[in-house]
C-alpha cells in the first residue's frame, strides 16, 4: 500500500524489507484512498504510472487501482482507451477494484464510483475483488467469482459487519462465510494471490495481540487453501 510513509514509495526499502522477512512483494496498491490523495499528485493516471514504476523496481507483478469516480470524465476514457493492453507494454499488471455504494442514515445509497455492477466489473482485462467492498455493495462472493474468475487476479480478503459500511474485520468475524468461499477458492484451483487487508487499529498499541490476530488470520486461510504456512 502506498501511503505518505517515505519507505512505502520507495523500492530499495521494501525489497530490503522483502529480502529481510522472506516475504514476496506481490501487488503493489497504488494511492488511491481518501488519505493519500495527494500522494504522487492528483491526477490518478499518473499516480498509475508511478505506481508502476515502483511495481516494475520492487519485483512486484501487479498493481491495485481504484475505478473512476463519476465526475472523473478523462480517467474513465483513459481507463476505456488507454488501460487495456497496458499490461503488455510494461510488464505489469493493473488490476481495477470493486468498490461500493456510500450509505448514510436511511439512505439507498449513493453510488460515486462509475462502472460498479459485476458486468462492469467484467470489463475490465485484470480485476481485484475486495470481500468487505462486496458485502457493502449486496454482492454474494461466489456468485462475484463465477462472474469474474477469468479475470480475477487478486483477492483484499477480510470480513464485514454487514451493517452497510466498509468494515475490513478479521477473516472469522463477521457476517460473510469466508471458511465456504475460501474452500470454494481452492475447489476452483484460484491461481491469483490473496492479501489480508484488515483494519487493525484497535491493536496498534498491543503488538502481542496484533501478533496473534495476524498468525491466526494467515493460518484460517492457509488450513481452506491447504497452502504451506
Amino acid at each position: 500500500m502506498v501511503t505518505r510513509d517515505p519507505g512505502t514509495q520507495d523500492p530499495r526499502c521494501l525489497r530490503a524489507l522483502s529480502d529481510a522477512h522472506g516475504l514476496a512483494i506481490r501487488a503493489i496498491h497504488a494511492p488511491f484512498l481518501l488519505m493519500t490523495r495527494k500522494v504522487w499528485g492528483t491526477d490518478p493516471v499518473h499516480k498509475i504510472h508511478r505506481s508502476i514504476e515502483l511495481a516494475q523496481q520492487a519485483g512486484a507483478p501487479l498493481v491495485v487501482v481504484h475505478p473512476p469516480y463519476r465526475w472523473q470524465a478523462g480517467y474513465r476514457r483513459w481507463v476505456d482507451e488507454r488501460l487495456p493492453g497496458l499490461a503488455e507494454r510494461a510488464g505489469v499488471k493493473v488490476a481495477v477494484e470493486n468498490m461500493f455504494p456510500i450509505r448514510g442514515p436511511g439512505s439507498r445509497g449513493v453510488t460515486l464510483h462509475a462502472r460498479q455492477t459485476l458486468e462492469d466489473l467484467g470489463r475490465f482485462t485484470h480485476v481485484v475483488l475486495d470481500t468487505s467492498h462486496a458485502a457493502v455493495a449486496g454482492f454474494d462472493l461466489v456468485d462475484a467469482y463465477g462472474k469474474l474468475r477469468d479475470r480475477l487476479v487478486h483477492i483484499h480478503l477480510s470480513n464485514n459487519t454487514g451493517r452497510g459500511w466498509d468494515s475490513h474485520l478479521p477473516v472469522d468475524r463477521g457476517i460473510l462465510d469466508i471458511d465456504g468461499f475460501l474452500d470454494h477458492l481452492a475447489v476452483e484451483g484460484f491461481s491469483g494471490t490473496i492479501t489480508l487487508e484488515l483494519d487493525l487499529r484497535r491493536y496498534l498499541d498491543d503488538g502481542n495481540a496484533l501478533h496473534r490476530l495476524l498468525v491466526g488470520n494467515r493460518e484460517f486461510c492457509n488450513s481452506r487453501l491447504s497452502l504451506p504456512c
